[in-house]
């Protein structure tokens, strides 16, 4: 399984529609690859709040719509990282999406924990409420997104709807670089899946965006890490790991149905 991690910046300067054309051109350069993975709000940039209403759109919207082009083109599944999406009612969300090489959506995952630490993503999007997992070539692939990772339980609704691999889009900041590294390896490790994590880089509103973006196998092993440069990472990854360690470590099956029953209360 070859890996195209696209490691995208969005500057505030450069107009959305110059930003599309440079990605598609990015995209098209990882055409060769089984997989092509975009980072978190890459369009609009995640730190541009003021925008988000303006560069909302539907899943028939032009992030969608142009990366289903070039699915097609290249014959890879994409992921387009996440857009803003536009309800029918007129919310919007933090949504990611997997394309198949015909350019059909296979998977979707809207962001279930919004971030409001020094963002007002909690404020403007609504969060997601599923998970699910979908069949590809690869294995069973689900998503989470970004802030996703600090939280344990959902990385666990993942493996019990059925994930094998989780790719993560992010913009997360440089200032907790080592925490992204901890997640992203403790999540692969913990669900004994391959976890792909895409990240923005550059500079948003202020805030400078980690980079790094990576491929941990179950194992913990890092197959592949960026930099801190836009570009495209390469990865080779067997997918067929993931249920080689867990016929050979089967910490998964050891899990109690409940552990809601352990907690007792205790005066001090």
């Amino acid at each position: 399984m070859k890996i195209a991690l696209v490691q995208i910046a969005s500057p505030a300067a450069e107009p959305v529609a110059e930003r599309r054309d440079r990605v598609d051109d990015l995209v098209r350069s990882a055409g060769d690859a089984d997989l092509i993975v975009l980072p978190e709000l890459w369009a609009a940039g995640y730190f541009a709040f003021d925008d988000y209403d303006r560069e909302a759109e539907p899943t028939t919207g032009p992030t969608v719509s142009r990366l289903a082009e070039l699915a097609r083109e290249t014959g890879s599944y994409v992921h387009v990282g996440s857009y803003v999406e536009r309800l029918a009612s007129g919310a919007l969300r933090n949504t990611a999406a997997l394309l198949d090489p015909r350019g059909t959506v296979v998977h979707s995952y809207s962001k279930i924990h919004v971030f409001g630490y020094q963002s007002k993503e909690a404020q403007l999007l609504v969060p997601g409420e599923s998970v699910t997992a979908t069949r590809t070539p690869f294995g069973a692939v689900a998503g989470t997104t970004c802030y996703d990772l600090r939280f344990p339980e959902l990385w666990r609704c993942l493996v019990d709807a059925g994930a094998q691999v989780v790719i993560v889009p992010a913009a997360w900041p440089a200032a907790r670089l080592a925490h992204w590294q901890l997640f992203t390896s403790a999540r692969a490790v913990e669900e004994q899946v391959l976890l792909i994590a895409c990240n923005a880089t550059g500079t948003q509103a202020g805030v400078e965006l980690a980079g790094h973006s990576r491929v941990v196998d179950p194992w913990g092993t890092v197959l592949a890490e960026a930099g801190t440069h836009e570009g495209i990472t390469w990865c080779e990854a067997d997918p067929g790991v993931v249920p080689a360690v867990r016929d050979e470590f089967p910490v998964l099956g050891d899990r109690l149905p409940s552990y809601s029953g352990l907690i007792q209360t205790q005066e001090v």
